[in-house]
């Protein structure tokens, strides 16, 4: 029990990285119930973008510095692929049966997938991401948060909140509220849902580019195959806490990242569990928690905001 302080900060931290990946998934179902399972890859391109800012700038460069020049240049990289993606590979099928745009997804999640293992120099192995420096924070005698889960547990919450105002409050996110509830009276109503759907996709694709960054720092590493776990989690979060919600798809993340970090500590603790203990099961225990969820409770943790179309 000295341990649990320790695994829960552990637990929303890694939470926070799930919610902020899922928020792309939940903007962009919430406005034309697409299930974009490329956004695990637009998470991986984000990286790259940031690990192309970082080698271009010059060596010595304070890390303060470095940062947010690297979610400016992950954030471009992310959202060029993700609008392009909706342009020409989501856009000609959106009055296509809703199998057609799911399979585009996965097959895309696999090219830009292998275009990244085969043009980016060495991409082939994990290609070293610059990590903060310095000891981590000590808040109790045995209680500690090492730098990177506090970029991610200050910058994910801000993200949320700051899409939340914007969604609320802003003439263009009171637009994408008129697209998601219905999009042929919002046409009518003199709304380009084009654009909006352009939005909703960059909008989700920047946030997965400062996700991507915040992982980088934390692991000191990126690889290709990076985004295929981490946005089925990502999906998951988003399922969890109602898919189409932006607050819930950062509740399901917590909660997620709460599950699988208390899973890998205790588990193998218990009477007769040491086999199903430890990090190898930590996404085993993630899916049974959506199982469970789902079972008890279909629409998610809040709710799923989807409206009633004529």
């Amino acid at each position: 029990m000295n341990e649990l302080p320790q695994q829960l900060v552990n637990g929303l931290a890694l939470g926070a990285l799930y919610g902020l990946i899922a928020i792309g998934y939940t903007m962009v179902y919430g406005i034309v119930q697409l299930i974009n399972f490329a956004h695990g890859e637009i998470f991986m391109i984000g990286g790259f973008g940031a690990l192309t800012t970082y080698l271009a700038l010059p060596s010595g460069t304070s890390l303060m510095v470095v940062i947010p020049l690297m979610i400016v240049g992950g954030a471009i990289a992310s959202v060029a692929v993700a609008t392009a993606a909706e342009r020409f590979a989501y856009r000609p099928l959106r009055g296509a049966p809703r199998l057609a745009p799911l399979i585009t997804a996965i097959g895309l999640s696999i090219v830009l997938q292998q275009l990244v293992w085969g043009f980016y120099p060495e991409a082939k192995k994990p290609r070293s991401f610059p990590e903060f420096q310095g000891d981590s924070f000590k808040i109790f005698d045995n209680l500690y948060l090492q730098r990177a889960d506090a970029f991610i547990l200050v910058l994910a919450p801000l993200c949320m909140l700051a899409l939340g105002l914007f969604v609320a409050k802003s003439r263009s996110g009171r637009a994408m509220q008129a697209t998601a509830q219905d999009p042929d009276t919002a046409k009518l109503m003199g709304i380009n849902t084009d654009r909006i759907i352009v939005m909703a996709f960059a909008i989700g694709a920047a946030f997965a580019a400062v996700a991507a960054v915040a992982y980088g720092l934390d692991k000191g590493q990126i690889n290709f195959e990076m985004g295929f776990i981490l946005g089925l989690k990502a999906f998951t979060a988003a399922v969890l806490g109602g898919i189409g919600n932006i607050y819930g798809a950062m509740v399901g993340g917590v909660v997620l990242g709460l599950a699988e970090a208390l899973s890998i500590a205790y588990i193998e603790d218990i009477p007769g569990m040491q086999q199903l203990g430890g990090g190898a099961w930590a996404n085993v225990w993630a899916f049974v928690l959506l199982i469970v969820v789902l079972l008890v409770r279909p629409q998610g943790l809040l709710g799923e905001r989807v409206a009633d179309r004529a």
